[in-house]
């Protein structure tokens, strides 16, 4: 996968190549392509690594400079992600607060509100967790029941959330509330900010497949939070919270993109190895070709966002494919492996394609289900008559 960086922006590639150059190495370089937005592994290092791309300036580049950022291009910022995922340098463990939380509290927030949190996720000394889905309420959002009452100067809030990826580790969390006791749907809706660390909040991480704790279940049991941190007004959570997966479902294009593109080529290089292969072939050619039209989709949809222009229908339909040729992909490499694909090593040692074989199983699940996917491409792109709802 290749961009095009203009005359104008090559300096700052040089910069940002020369700054990799001298900063990844030592154990930063030992740990290169560890973690993903489903993984927590190597924690304590990512965390350092943060630590100095935060001294470096190169923690929310499109930021205004008075929040910490350097109110750089999307060009550059692409470029960016670019160059980092090309050198693998170990996946950021603030993506909560840099690319989901900030850019929305960039949108909504109040001028207090992001004076007070932005220069921190930046300078990654506060972490946050996104408390929208509840076990109900997973891919139908509009049906949260985790409600907020407001008591004097706080709000007082009560209910469950789910799948809070990094959770254990959030400082703060916004969290999707009802906040109009007789509301329903997409109405009366409110986002609040709540410390993740006082008496009414129990965040219990869930153990996945393999091994890792990177999600949680949250318990909010008479949680308080001042009145004023509300994003937005009261009321708009559900433009907000919408606003908040847009961001998400397009902000880890690149590595993702990149990252298909390196387990290809190992599984590529697997089947070469392995005598039997043979009768893979027409599959390996489909998995070659998957992952091309992948980069071919997202360097179209970054030339349209570099340029301006709202993404086309590619953007939408993007997450969907993506997943579900990843899928595909990983259970292709788990037929190469054969029967090392059933074993572990020493500690629940694990292969890399047999990693990421286990944690792609909910690729097709979260940041919005490849069922409801294909109903809103099927109603919102092709105009197809929208799904019967149950009585």
């Amino acid at each position: 996968m290749d961009i095009e960086i203009q005359a104008e922006d090559q300096g700052f590639a040089d910069e940002v190549q020369g700054w990799l150059d001298e900063h990844l190495t030592g154990e930063f370089a030992a740990h290169r392509g560890v973690g993903g937005p489903d993984d927590s592994a190597a924690w304590d290092v990512r965390l350092r690594w943060e630590k100095e791309l935060s001294a470096g300036r190169w923690l929310g580049l499109t930021w205004p400079p008075e929040y910490g950022g350097r109110g750089a291009t999307l060009a550059q910022a692409i470029i960016f992600e670019y160059l980092y995922a090309r050198a693998q340098a170990p996946y950021r463990v603030g993506v909560q607060g840099q690319d989901l939380f900030g850019p929305t509290l960039l949108m909504f927030g109040s001028p207090e509100q992001k004076a007070r949190f932005l220069p921190k996720i930046l300078a990654a000394e506060e972490f946050w967790g996104q408390g929208f889905s509840e076990p109900d309420a997973g891919s139908d959002l509009a049906s949260v029941r985790t409600r907020a009452v407001l008591d004097g100067s706080e709000w007082v809030i009560d209910g469950q959330k789910i799948w809070m990826t990094f959770g254990a580790s959030a400082d703060w969390l916004y969290v999707l509330c009802r906040t109009e006791a007789e509301s329903s749907r997409h109405r009366g809706l409110s986002l609040l900010l709540v410390p993740a660390h006082q008496p009414g909040v129990q965040i219990r991480p869930i153990t996945n497949m393999v091994g890792d704790g990177e999600f949680c279940e949250v318990f909010f049991d008479g949680a308080r939070t001042a009145a004023d941190l509300v994003v937005g007004a009261q009321g708009d959570g559900w433009k907000v919270a919408m606003a908040a997966l847009g961001v998400e479902r397009g902000t880890l294009l690149m590595p993702q993109q990149l990252g298909f593109e390196r387990e290809a080529e190992h599984v590529l290089a697997l089947a070469r190895e392995r005598t039997g292969a043979g009768g893979l072939s027409h599959r390996l050619v489909d998995a070659w070709i998957a992952v091309r039209l992948m980069r071919v989709t997202a360097l179209r949809t970054i030339g349209e966002l570099v340029a301006g222009r709202t993404p086309g229908a590619q953007a939408a339909t993007a997450k969907l494919y993506a997943s579900v040729q990843h899928q595909r992909l990983l259970e292709l490499a788990t037929e190469l492996l054969a029967e090392e694909a059933t074993v572990t090593g020493d500690g629940y040692g694990l292969e890399p394609l047999q990693r990421a074989f286990l944690l792609s199983r909910a690729e097709t699940i979260y940041g919005g289900s490849s069922q409801i996917q294909r109903n809103i491409i099927g109603e919102r792109l092709l105009g197809l008559p929208k799904e019967p709802r149950p009585a």
